[in-house]
C-alpha cells in the first residue's frame, strides 16, 4: 500500500483554502498537515519541520497573475504543485520552480496522479497551460515530404556549421557543382528559400540537434 502524501495547502483566498482542503481530505492518498497563505508559508514550514515531513505544497495561485510567494518555489525545499486559473500564470509558476502546474478545476484523480509524480521528483504540466511556452512542432501539412539522402545529410550538417559550397566540396572531396546540386535538393525537400532557413527547418524536423 502506498503511503499517503503529507501536504500543506497554500492559498491567499480563505474560501479557496477551505475548498482545496475539503477536496484533499476526501482523497485517501493525501494527509493534509496544514493550511496557510502565501505570506506565511515559510514560517509555517519551519513550524511543521519538527512535527512532520511535508512531501508537497498544493498551492492555489488564485485568479491574479504575479502572485508567486516572496520566496520562489525552488527556495522552499519542498515540491510545489501549483493550481492556476489560466495560461497567463504558467510561465511565472514554471520559472519560479513549480514541479507541477494544473488547472484550478482539476479532478481528484488527476490531482493525485500529478501530486504523486511531483513528490517523487518528476515534472508535470497540463498540456493547455503549458502550450504558450512549449516549442511548436511543424504543422501536419508542413511535414517533410521526402527524406534526405545520406550525402544530403552530410551536406546539411556542414551547412549548419556555416561552411561555403567551396569548403563543403573540399571537406567531402566532391566538386562545387555537385555541392550546389545537393544544396538545391536540400532546399527543395525542406521547402526552404535559403541555406539558413534550411538549417532552421531541419532542426524543427529533428534532422539536426541544437
Amino acid at each position: 500500500m502506498i503511503e499517503a502524501l503529507n501536504i500543506l495547502i497554500v492559498a491567499g483566498d480563505p474560501l479557496a483554502r477551505s475548498a482545496l482542503a475539503a477536496l484533499c481530505d476526501s482523497l485517501p492518498d493525501f494527509q493534509v498537515i496544514g493550511l496557510t497563505n502565501p505570506s506565511t508559508v515559510v514560517a509555517h514550514l519551519a513550524d511543521l519541520e519538527e512535527e512532520a515531513e511535508i512531501d508537497l505544497l498544493v498551492w492555489d495561485l488564485g485568479w491574479e497573475t504575479s502572485t508567486i510567494a516572496p520566496a520562489e518555489f525552488q527556495e522552499l525545499d519542498v515540491p510545489v504543485l501549483a493550481l492556476l486559473s489560466g495560461p497567463d500564470q504558467a510561465q511565472e509558476a514554471w520559472s519560479a520552480g513549480a514541479s507541477a502546474i494544473l488547472k484550478r478545476e482539476v479532478s481528484g484523480p488527476v490531482l493525485v496522479a500529478a501530486a504523486t509524480a511531483a513528490a517523487h521528483g518528476l515534472f508535470v504540466q497540463d498540456r493547455e497551460l503549458a502550450a504558450p511556452f512549449l516549442p511548436t512542432p511543424p504543422d501536419a501539412e508542413d511535414d517533410l515530404q521526402e527524406t534526405l539522402t545520406p550525402r544530403e545529410m552530410e551536406v546539411l550538417l556542414l551547412l549548419a556549421e556555416g561552411l561555403t559550397n567551396k569548403a563543403i566540396a573540399t571537406e567531402l572531396d566532391i566538386s562545387r557543382h555537385t555541392v550546389k546540386f545537393h544544396v538545391n535538393a536540400i532546399l527543395g525537400k525542406l521547402n526552404a528559400q535559403s541555406r539558413t532557413e534550411a538549417v532552421v527547418r531541419a532542426t524543427r524536423f529533428g534532422l539536426l540537434a541544437l
